[in-house]
């Protein structure tokens, strides 16, 4: 798998240094109404200049949840049954969840590039939630992408800044 360039591991090992500070910043957000209006300029912005496939380090840690309508379009792509899909890459996790067996994920190629990319979960689709509307719905997922996202993570740091 393509190795991940040293800037974004430095956002990423920025993030980690800052978990404790970053978590309490993310709860002073949730008191905030113009959540969306911060964010959605701060993605477009991280998106310039991050390439996902020079990182797929989502792809490479965590699963996403799979829905059935999910389970039904990839297992359709892949000419297997959904029992067969499910019963071959995914379990059902603590949440009552589809998710992966394993990580990596078992579709992401040597060149971090997805072999189901035009069937993939809605999850994928919409990673790292950065630019849907009500971000006050999911401060906690978007503290714990700050993790894993280098984008996630310079998008936090770009907030702190414009609000401090």
């Amino acid at each position: 798998m393509s190795e991940m360039p040293e800037s974004y591991k430095k956002l990423l090992e920025n993030a980690h240094n800052k978990k404790k500070e970053n978590r309490k910043f993310y709860r002073t957000l949730s008191r905030r109404k113009d959540l969306d209006q911060l964010f959605h300029p701060k993605h477009e912005e991280a998106f310039e200049h991050i390439n996902c496939l020079e990182c797929a380090n989502c792809c490479k840690t965590t699963s996403p949840i799979f829905r059935d309508v999910d389970i039904d379009r990839i297992s359709k792509h892949l000419g297997m049954r959904p029992s067969e899909f499910t019963t071959k890459y995914l379990h059902i996790d603590e949440d009552d969840d589809w998710v992966l067996n394993t990580a990596p994920c078992p579709f992401l190629d040597k060149d971090n590039r997805c072999t189901i990319y035009e069937v993939r979960p809605k999850a994928c689709r919409e990673y790292p939630h950065t630019d849907r509307k009500n971000m006050a719905q999911i401060l906690d997922i978007t503290y714990r992408n700050a993790l894993i996202c280098p984008a996630v993570a310079e998008i936090t740091e770009k907030i702190k800044k414009e609000i401090r």
